[in-house]
């Protein structure tokens, strides 16, 4: 197949986060600070990036706000001629150290909020944030950068919906992305006390639509679906190594945030190997590329350009191959295996992410 250049980098600074949340996607066994890469070294890739067409740069974790050359960062991606884009929990944002960033050329900033109210916030946050964001927020509005607000939905919080969005509105967020928790990394650990009930999915609907129809002009509300429950799985990334790719905190590229996942794929490291041999050339990026790779049902099914398959990171979580047609499909042979985890008694109990050293 034809590959064209990506548009997106997701440049995953550290795995140190203030935060412990539950339904962290990172993997299991985070990044350790000696092992990040250096200054020198994220500059170089993010040259590399732009040189092989990225045009919008997030600049993610954990916490970015955690690396002390954030601002040199900013900069180097910004005189690249790259859309910046900071992702944060907005702990550590100062009015000082944002005034800098926008000076620098950070044009966007991207903030987690994780429920409505200050005591289910701080809880699920395994911190006492809730008061912090609503300052970040407060100080990215002044600034005059347009504000996203990200809320992963989940059992704990579903129930405080339309209090979320009208929290976004209260934090003059521009866009609000409702993003249904994806079964990766520490989340997969709590799958259990973190997968919505059908109920409850049921009544997000009307209310996100009737915010949806609301808000239009106004806060562009996007609505990430559970799809456990859904027919067809989601269009993953656009399809494998399509659109986007990542770098973790030690220079391993991914073809998708979760791709570590998948333990018998041999993954490339910018350290070692030019980003742009990564992106056309490298077996992980075109493991699953295109339609050769599919299996029936998949490869003779009418919505394989519209899906692309599904996750292939869920494929391999749930059924060992990543290969598979994703399990959450109904034309799958392994649907029963998302059906027996749907009927599962549930838990209340989270176990709280620990902090990457």
């Amino acid at each position: 197949m034809d590959v064209i250049a990506p548009l997106g980098l997701l440049a995953e600074l550290t795995h140190r986060c203030p935060l412990h949340c539950s339904y962290c996607s990172n993997p299991v066994e985070l990044v350790s600070r000696s092992a990040e890469m250096s200054t020198a070294e994220w500059t170089g890739a993010l040259t590399q990036a732009r040189e092989l067409g990225v045009l919008q740069v997030h600049l993610s974790g954990g916490e970015p706000l955690a690396r002390p050359d954030l601002p040199h960062l900013v900069t180097h991606a910004s005189d690249l001629g790259c859309y910046v884009n900071l992702v944060t929990s907005g702990l550590g944002l100062t009015e000082s150290r944002l005034t800098d960033l926008v000076d620098r050329g950070l044009a966007h900033v991207q903030l987690s909020a994780q429920a409505a109210t200050p005591d289910r916030a701080n809880l699920l946050a395994g911190a006492k944030a809730f008061d912090r964001k609503l300052a970040a927020a407060e100080l990215v509005k002044a600034s005059g950068l347009p504000l996203t607000v990200n809320v992963v939905l989940h059992r704990q919080n579903h129930d405080q919906l339309a209090d979320i969005i009208a929290l976004a509105e209260s934090m003059g967020a521009d866009r609000l992305e409702l993003a249904n928790t994806q079964y990766y990394g520490w989340a997969l650990r709590n799958r259990d006390a973190l997968m919505p009930t059908r109920a409850q999915l049921a009544a997000a609907e009307p209310i996100v639509r009737a915010a949806v129809e609301r808000l239009r002009g106004t806060m562009e509300i996007i609505y990430v679906v559970a799809d456990y429950y859904e027919p067809f799985p989601k269009p993953c990334m656009h399809g494998w190594g399509a659109r986007q790719l990542t770098i973790a905190p030690d220079g391993t590229v991914l073809p998708c945030p979760a791709a570590s996942a998948i333990t018998t794929l041999t993954l490339d490291n910018v350290r070692e190997t030019a980003l742009a041999d990564i992106w056309y050339r490298s077996e992980s990026f075109n493991a699953y590329r295109g339609e050769d790779w599919m299996r029936d049902p998949c490869r003779t099914c009418d919505r394989r350009a519209t899906d692309f398959g599904g996750c292939r990171c869920q494929a391999f979580q749930l059924t060992g191959d990543a290969a598979n047609a994703d399990p959450v499909c109904s034309r799958s042979p392994h649907r029963g295996m998302v059906d027996l985890i749907l009927t599962a008694p549930s838990t209340p109990d989270l176990i709280m992410r620990g902090a990457a050293r």
